[in-house]
């Protein structure tokens, strides 16, 4: 499909009634292979292979309702008391990052209140962190590991 500046992964993928599938091992079935798609697959399999995710605390199209309307954060990472802990937003390879891919993120922030933003569209990734109490956020170098994210006493 397309190249990624994430590591190969071995994609399950199949052809179905003038479509393409892929298998979301998350989600335990097969969606529709979008660019967007594609990079949640890769990103989900970076983050538990490479970053120590474990792969039972992240949801795919996790679903809120904001203001009213359902939406689906792309995906959520929770801690170990099952509270979220990051919200993934993902856009395909073609679709370049701005301020409103950050926005839309922001926007299901309201309902998660995460301590971290990650964004990628599998060519950049973002990381934010969020600091409530001084109304501020930090753009980390690089998406930490899983154990980065939380303090020692909460593993």
């Amino acid at each position: 499909m397309f190249s990624l500046n994430l590591p190969h992964i071995n994609a399950n993928i199949r052809h179905e009634e003038k479509k393409d599938l892929i298998f979301d091992p998350l989600r335990k079935r097969y969606v529709t292979l979008t660019p967007e798609e594609w990079v949640r697959q890769h990103f989900v399999a970076f983050l538990i292979t490479h970053r120590d995710y474990p792969a039972s605390l992240i949801a795919n199209e996790m679903s809120i309702s904001l203001n009213g309307m359902k939406r689906r954060c792309d995906s959520v990472v929770y801690n170990n008391n099952l509270k979220p802990l990051v919200i993934v937003e993902y856009k395909a390879p073609s679709v370049s990052i701005s301020k409103n891919t950050f926005l839309q993120a922001n926007a299901y922030n309201q309902v998660l209140r995460v301590p971290y933003i990650f964004i990628s569209n599998g060519i950049s990734h973002y990381c934010c962190k969020i600091d409530y109490l001084n109304n501020k956020y930090t753009f980390l170098p690089d998406i930490p590991s899983y154990k980065e994210l939380i303090p020692p006493t909460a593993l």
